[in-house]
């Protein structure tokens, strides 16, 4: 099973993000959407299971704040930050977070923490990421996608 995980897209979708989304068979994001049509604009890709940011404001009020789901035989636990993850991790794989547009991936207690850092506005950081994994029997394999920055077009004087 393909899976696409991504956060912080704050209401972008790259044209490169979503040519990278082609063929998966399911997408987590890990919050800070900005807006419903992002989560709609993904579905049309693949079922998305999605938790609200701290940005994710009134239209995102029937988004969970934590969520657990098996794919592949691979059970994950998303949370938007890190800091408000469930104290009961019990049979949970694989942590997904955002948040800190930073891209971190390490493996503590036996357990895999994966935060995709941020494919959305160039903002924080140097780096635009996401995540493409592959979940099956079990056995777990993320990949660090780098897209390229793109600025927004900026408008020549007397425009």
């Amino acid at each position: 099973m393909r899976i696409a995980i991504l956060s912080d897209t704050h209401g972008l979708l790259r044209p490169e993000l979503l040519e990278k989304l082609q063929g998966v068979d399911a997408i987590l994001h890990g919050g800070d959407i900005n807006k419903q049509s992002v989560l709609d604009q993904l579905a049309q890709y693949a079922p998305v299971y999605a938790v609200r940011g701290n940005n994710d404001k009134e239209w995102a009020e029937g988004l969970p704040h934590h969520l657990t789901v098996t794919l592949g035989g691979v059970t994950f636990c998303m949370v938007h930050n890190k800091k408000e993850l469930p104290a009961d991790l019990a049979g949970v794989d694989v942590v997904v977070f955002g948040h800190s547009h930073k891209y971190f991936e390490q493996e503590i207690d036996g357990r895999l923490w994966l935060n995709p850092g941020s494919c959305g506005p160039c903002r924080f950081r140097p780096e635009v990421t996401f995540i493409l994994a592959e979940a099956e029997d079990g056995q777990f394999r993320a990949e660090k996608v780098l897209l390229p920055q793109t600025a927004p077009r900026r408008k020549p004087k007397g425009e």
